[in-house]
């Protein structure tokens, strides 16, 4: 498969072309008032990874990020992290995203939380980064490396366009020896676009790009326990706002056996911070 066509069928994984209007109706029927929302109020929706804004902020925190730095993430869908980064942090941040209706939305959001000025949404793709080298003092991903096959390509862009001795922080699903996975899995609903390595080979793979490991910490315990406790309140009813809203008729069956990988060793959860040098 050509990267053209693999990058469409991702694409249509992922588009939903009424997405901003299911998260503004979300919102309303959350009690929340459109023209006084907060970060918190999108972050049911727009934290799209485990364990939502909890693990963007141990993330920061473990990278080191400070305030007045030049952020890159990739793949970062619909802008949570970045407006949390920007808030909560005062960076600079931009979102770079496949798909071309998360930017679309993401940017609507960013200017409803009043934070444009500090966040930008560009849609490109992640093996072609369109920005120069050493452009970025910090290089973030969440749960974005799944569908890319090529992530030599990948960490090899990552490192052109960091600053040496900047931070390159990830937080990804990655593949374990019990295989194959379940699917459908909110990253995929077949196997065809669904690319997960193991740590190891991940981690080689980085260091090979240019980089030295300063955190690796397996988060899989974690995300299981969230999702089993995700999982019991889905049981009952889901919220007015939640990634549901994203992921559409599949989310039950997605999140369902997004668990049982957990559980069965199937999927790994890691949280790393690399220095470029």
């Amino acid at each position: 498969m050509s990267n053209s066509l693999r990058d469409l069928t991702v694409n249509d994984h992922y588009a939903h072309s009424g997405l901003a209007a299911a998260i503004l109706a979300g919102l309303q029927r959350a009690g929340k008032k459109l023209d006084e929302l907060s970060i918190d109020d999108l972050a049911p929706v727009d934290q799209f990874h485990i364990r939502g804004k909890q693990s963007t902020l141990e993330l920061a925190e473990r990278a080191e990020i400070t305030a007045g730095l030049r952020v890159l993430d990739v793949g970062g869908g619909l802008g949570g992290a970045a407006r949390t980064l920007a808030s909560t942090l005062n960076c600079d941040v931009t979102v770079l995203d496949l798909t071309e209706e998360y930017c679309r939305v993401g940017e609507m959001l960013t200017h409803r939380v009043g934070l444009s000025e500090r966040v930008r949404h560009h849609h490109g793709n992640a093996l072609e980064l369109p920005f120069p080298d050493a452009s970025f003092d910090g290089v973030w991903t969440q749960h974005s490396s799944m569908n890319i096959e090529n992530k030599p390509k990948l960490y090899g862009e990552i490192r052109r366009v960091l600053k040496t001795g900047g931070r390159f922080a990830l937080h990804e699903i990655m593949a374990r020896d019990n295989t194959p996975i379940h699917f459908p899995v909110p990253w995929a609903r077949h196997a065809g676009i669904s690319f997960l390595r193991r740590p190891d080979e991940v981690r080689a793979l980085i260091d090979k790009a240019g980089f030295q490991n300063r955190v690796w910490l397996d988060e899989t315990e974690n995300a299981r326990s969230w999702f089993e406790k995700r999982m019991q309140a889905a049981a009952t009813s889901l919220p007015p706002l939640g990634i549901h809203l994203l992921l559409g008729e599949d989310y039950l069956a997605m999140s369902q056996n997004q668990g049982r990988n957990l559980s069965e060793g199937r999927i790994a959860v890691i949280q790393a911070v690399f220095e470029a040098v």
